[in-house]
């Protein structure tokens, strides 16, 4: 079971033991970049393993904290406000637990917060924003959320069980959880280089959908766009001329679909810190388009709800190193109902009929994790 936020050393799983916690809101003041980065530094010692000592930092920011760090629109409410914006937990090394079974998952019927024509609509606007020049391309997200009874840990562990979830893991507080089954890592930061991992691009798990995925002028232009967005991102804190692409377009799987990642890596400039480099990436550029400032004004007046801690990210900092996991493929559980979003990027050659289905087959694979969860 994905007992643990995604970046934790396999051996340190079971031994988990919380020692202090942060939990931040929109409207409570401050720089959540900041704040991640002093609450990070306090607690950034040597990973020796050793009984008591610091394991690490969980770290989840939410969309909307994303957005916030560079003063942009934060959007709608979030549909799960038990959820902070910001969650800090710092663990120390315990003694090792053994792994609990748990009990089952069930959740359903499902409430979507607009309709499939609806969705259509908003790809249309997006479009309309295109061929205006007020931006290039525009994710847009969708909900969904029903009521659900049982073991909110199975439904985790069935999420964090798909295949391709290299990112996979959990964070909760009193009355909430979140848990991801992500495969796209958003940032690492170790030893002054910077990498992020962007994917965009998706098509049917088989030869076939592989063939047209690769062939797809739509899907990988909207990729390349993107690899520029996020090039753009670190060269803001890199060393000037260090922004490199080490791969692009690579097919991997998730579940039953095929997406494509790119590898866009850089040198930290001397003197900036996490908060800097916070700023500079966050929120996640595959998840959002470009330019980020007019797609997250543009978007936030089309989507009915906020995205909460989806679109974010989820990880861990541990000896100096911070891993983050973009917070797509994922679940946000409340003491009453479940949720998930599911979205996007939209571009000029983009059929809303198209995208709304593309949204559908990623919500749709998270579904069918948290059924094998009953």
């Amino acid at each position: 079971m994905r007992s643990a936020p995604p970046g934790v050393a396999e051996d340190c799983r079971d031994r988990l033991v919380e020692i202090e916690r942060c939990e931040w809101r929109l409207g409570e003041g401050g720089d959540p970049a900041r704040l991640v980065a002093d609450f990070c530094e306090r607690f950034d010692r040597p990973h020796t393993g050793a009984d008591g000592s610091v394991c690490g930092v969980a770290v989840m920011v939410s969309a909307a904290a994303g957005a916030a760090m560079v003063g942009a629109e934060t959007g709608a409410p979030s549909p799960v406000p038990a959820v902070p914006d910001v969650a800090l937990i710092a663990y120390a090394h315990g003694e090792r637990r053994a792994r609990s079974v748990g009990g089952g998952f069930a959740a359903g019927p499902w409430r979507r917060s607009w309709s499939e024509a609806d969705h259509a609509k908003a790809v249309a606007a997006v479009q309309e924003a295109i061929g205006r020049g007020d931006v290039y391309q525009a994710c847009v997200v969708g909900h969904r959320s029903a009521a659900w009874a049982g073991d909110p840990g199975a439904a985790a562990a069935a999420l964090g069980a798909v295949e391709g979830a290299a990112w996979g893991g959990v964070v909760a507080g009193e009355d909430w959880m979140v848990a991801s089954g992500s495969p796209e890592c958003f940032l690492r930061l170790e030893e002054g280089r910077a990498s992020t991992f962007p994917i965009k691009g998706t098509a049917p798990a088989g030869a076939a959908g592989r063939a047209a995925l690769v062939g797809s002028v739509k899907e990988r232009a909207e990729h390349v766009m993107i690899v520029d967005l996020e090039r753009n991102d670190l060269a803001r804190v890199a060393v000037p001329g260090s922004v490199a692409v080490e791969g692009l377009f690579t097919v991997r799987r998730w579940a039953d679909l095929w997406q494509a990642e790119s590898t866009v890596t850089a040198r930290v400039a001397a003197g900036l810190d996490l908060a800097a480099v916070l700023r500079a990436m966050c929120p996640p550029g595959s998840v959002t388009g470009t330019p980020k400032l007019a797609m997250l004004d543009l978007v936030g007046r089309l989507e009915p709800v906020g995205r909460g801690p989806a679109m974010g990210a989820l990880g861990f900092f541990s000896g100096g190193r911070l891993g983050l996991g973009l917070t797509i493929r994922t679940v946000a559980v409340d003491a009453r109902r479940v949720h998930v979003w599911a979205g996007g990027g939209i571009t000029w050659r983009s059929e809303p009929a198209a995208e709304v289905a593309e949204a559908e087959a990623k919500a749709s694979g998270v579904l069918r994790a948290l059924g094998r969860a009953a």
